[in-house]
């Protein structure tokens, strides 16, 4: 052997010397779970796995009760196999660092109310993914609880109960830290998207229909961002409370109808960035409540009940380049303080004219019906909308402004809708 050799085998000896020593599994296995292979059990296949091996589960129906999975390992189902909690256990816990999950199909996960059981529970873990999984008629979807730098990818989440008392949430986060929860498809949970004390996040891509309460549910859980979700047709919407610092991007917010349903409710948000989003045909599109500091530019309220519904209790909120197309009303508020600022909106409503053409209003624009106001605080006169008294009444208050505020205007509406 030359020096030059040798010295190779001795880089060699110690890049071995610092993998081993590191604990990591180089020799990674296999195991193979199903009728015809070594296991039967796919926790017996997980016991008998090391750090960094695969459990290949095959095509088949797997009653296990609660398969706990305690090392960094992958499991990877082909065929998409069948696990069933039977309405009594929780299918997976994951209790390791490092696991990822793939290909399965996991249903009828138990109902218990105190302890919150989940089809994929994963408890106080980092760097877990949760990837191209369906998970049907489950409590819980997927449950992360005090989990850092994981990614729930790609899952398909579907739960039938009728009622929120019978359903738990499609993903559920508490108390974590930098997730990414990326392109699901949640229906018919309790909440699609829950997030509780969760910080500096990414929610991407994802699709939340018909689910009995809000699509997307957050509170406390400052520093995320949000882009381009779809939330459609949820029992109340999608709700935002005690939050700061988040950015919401390019969402749409679509057909979330009744007394208290709307696109997105902001209680006690501050510090938020909206832009992009689209609401359309909502009973409110945006309702904000106690908010401050919050910029809102080249969004979408169309057809809705509501444009927009701002609070006396809100301030600094800045309405910038939006365009308010077919809502039956455009802006309301609760009281006369006027603390927020509207500036080059489009509105379809506006009569004014533009005489040097630079796309500009000449005159400001008052979005605040008189006839609004009178709705807020009278939901029953509702009933005379759309009656000539109202029209004449609206019209009068445009002449003679004597109740509502000369504050609430925008001196530079623009003419023509903005391209978003």
């Amino acid at each position: 052997m030359n020096i030059k050799e040798g010295h190779r085998y001795r880089i060699l000896w110690w890049v071995l010397v610092c993998i081993t020593a590191s604990g990591s599994n180089i020799w990674a296995a296999a195991s193979w779970v199903g009728n015809d292979k070594p296991y039967r059990s796919i926790q017996a296949a997980v016991h008998a796995s090391l750090r960094g091996d695969t459990v290949y589960i095959t095509k088949g129906f797997y009653k296990e009760g609660n398969i706990i999975i305690d090392k960094p390992i992958a499991v990877i189902g082909i065929g998409k196999p069948v696990l069933d909690g039977e309405l009594k256990h929780e299918i997976l816990s994951v209790k390791a660092d490092s696991v990822y999950i793939k290909g399965l199909q996991l249903q009828n996960c138990g109902r218990a109310v105190m302890n919150d059981q989940a089809a994929v529970k994963v408890y106080d873990s980092k760097n877990v993914v949760v990837e191209g999984n369906t998970l049907l008629d489950n409590f819980f979807g997927i449950y992360l609880q005090y989990s850092k730098h994981c990614i729930i990818k790609n899952n398909f989440v579907k739960a039938t109960q009728e009622k929120e008392y019978q359903s738990g949430n499609g993903i559920h986060c508490w108390k974590s830290d930098s997730l990414q929860i990326i392109g699901n498809r949640i229906l018919g949970h309790r909440d699609g998207i829950y997030f509780e004390f969760v910080t500096e996040s990414v929610i991407w891509r994802n699709i939340a229909k018909n689910n009995l309460r809000y699509g997307l549910h957050f509170m406390f859980s400052h520093k995320n961002a949000y882009f381009t979700n779809y939330f459609k047709n949820n029992g109340a919407g999608v709700a935002v409370m005690f939050t700061k610092k988040v950015v919401m991007m390019n969402n749409t917010f679509e057909e979330n109808w009744g007394d208290a349903a709307y696109g997105v409710l902001f209680k006690e948000l501050s510090d938020c960035y909206l832009s992009g989003n689209k609401f359309y045909r909502n009973t409110t599109g945006i309702f904000f409540d106690g908010s401050s500091r919050i910029t809102a530019e080249r969004n979408l309220f169309a057809a809705n009940g509501w444009g927009m519904r701002l609070q006396a209790s809100c301030m600094d909120i800045v309405i910038a380049q939006n365009n308010f197309t077919g809502n039956t009303f455009d802006v309301a508020t609760n009281g006369t303080l006027t603390l927020n600022k509207f500036y080059e909106n489009y509105w379809d409503k506006y009569e004014g004219y533009d005489i040097d053409k630079d796309k500009v209003g000449d005159v400001p624009y008052h979005p605040l019906s008189l006839f609004s106001m009178i709705v807020e605080k009278n939901p029953p006169a509702m009933l005379l909308y759309r009656s000539f008294m109202v029209t004449l009444l609206d019209k009068s208050e445009k002449v003679l402004p004597s109740l509502t505020s000369d504050e609430f205007v925008d001196k530079k509406p623009s003419m023509i809708p903005y391209t978003l």
